[in-house]
């Protein structure tokens, strides 16, 4: 059962200075009707009908959609007392913004300690000068470490969120702003392929031929990459990749075509267990690399169980079964079971091989 959810409430960036290529903030603020502090009662109270029968272990409040502290203080106090007034009442545990780097002051800082926020996002995007420059950011990396440092002095959690695939983006500057995501050491990240939408300056530069949106193969190989490096670190990465939602109403009818997959964290996800588990099984079986042109006999055709817990059961099969095709094509001689096992804890046959998926945040691990 679920044990931590999330109330949102989207707040729009209201005179927004900065021009971001990828932002479409006036047509998503035409699709959303304005929230004022009086009406975060009934969101709240709406979402608590629901979840407190759950019992749930850690229930936050979240103030989405743009950039909180850019909106004027008293503005920000009014929405902030009433988050306090349910956190203080024990009804929510957390109360959870988002924001922009530049727009991160001691003096911001004091009033969102002062009204009991716990967790601090920044929209970072890059790390690499030309990128941000390149999209529009208005900030530079500098900018970045100082917010980030002075986040983490006050004692809030800080999140970054990274975009993959913005103008003049490589792999390897994807790879260097995983790095120094590290470096600073968040608890939380979030991994964000660009998505190409209409009404924005993007659009119009995909209109020109003037930027190409990224492949999805190599949206994939670049975001599994960067999620390895955070993964491994510790991070704890709680969004891969844009919902619906998160985009706006009409969508995909408000998207450029080929840059947004409905279930991309599975694709990545899906990718990092298939190469874990190609490896693990070249390391523990390396004759099977000869079955590719000359299959076995089948009454000697090796074993090997790979086994999920539940919750990583989809990664194990892929998207769509794609490692399962994967595997079954590629190693047509192995004789592949799948199993659930909720434990990790199978007793299996002697003399067969035993690859244990134990969640992509535990690492996987074999047993031979």
């Amino acid at each position: 059962m679920k044990k931590h959810a999330i109330i949102p409430i989207f707040i729009p960036h209201r005179g927004c200075p900065n021009d971001c290529v990828f932002c479409n903030q006036r047509k998503i603020t035409a699709h959303q009707t304005p929230v004022l502090p009086e009406n975060v009662h009934g969101t709240v109270e709406t979402w608590l009908s629901t979840l407190e029968p759950r019992h749930m272990e850690t229930i936050e409040l979240a103030f989405f959609g743009g950039s909180f502290t850019g909106i004027p203080m008293e503005e920000q106090t009014a929405f902030l007392q009433v988050a306090k007034a349910y956190k203080d009442a024990g009804r929510i545990h957390r109360i959870h913004l988002s924001t922009r780097p530049d727009y991160i002051s001691r003096e911001m800082l004091d009033n969102l300690k002062c009204w009991g926020v716990d967790v601090i996002e920044l929209g970072v995007q890059s790390f690499d000068e030309d990128v941000l420059k390149a999209s529009g950011r208005g900030h530079d990396a500098a900018c970045v470490y100082e917010s980030s440092r002075l986040i983490q002095e006050y004692g809030f959690t800080l999140g970054i969120q990274l975009m993959i695939g913005l103008p003049g983006d490589t792999m390897e500057k994807d790879i260097y702003s995983a790095r120094e995501t590290v470096k600073i050491g968040p608890s939380i990240a979030r991994l964000y392929p660009t998505v190409v939408i209409r009404d924005t300056a993007l659009y119009d530069m995909y209109l020109a031929g003037a930027y190409t949106p990224m492949p999805e193969d190599d949206a994939v190989e670049r975001t599994k990459a960067m999620y390895q490096i955070l993964d491994a670190a510790g991070i704890n990465i709680i969004r891969v990749g844009l919902k619906s939602s998160d985009i706006i109403a009409d969508a995909p009818s408000s998207i450029a075509p080929g840059t947004f997959h409905p279930a991309f964290r599975q694709l990545v996800e899906g990718a990092i267990a298939r190469e874990s588990l190609e490896a693990q099984l070249l390391t523990l079986y390396p004759e099977i690399q000869n079955f590719q042109d000359t299959p076995p006999d089948p009454a000697v055709c090796p074993s090997a169980y790979f086994v999920s817990n539940a919750k990583s059961r989809n990664n194990l099969f892929g998207h769509k079964s794609a490692n399962r095709v994967y595997f079954a094509k590629k190693y047509p001689g192995l004789n592949i079971k799948y199993v659930t096992d909720t434990q990790l804890g199978l007793q299996l046959p002697d003399n067969r091989y035993l690859v244990v998926d134990a969640g992509l945040a535990g690492g996987i691990e074999s047993v031979k």
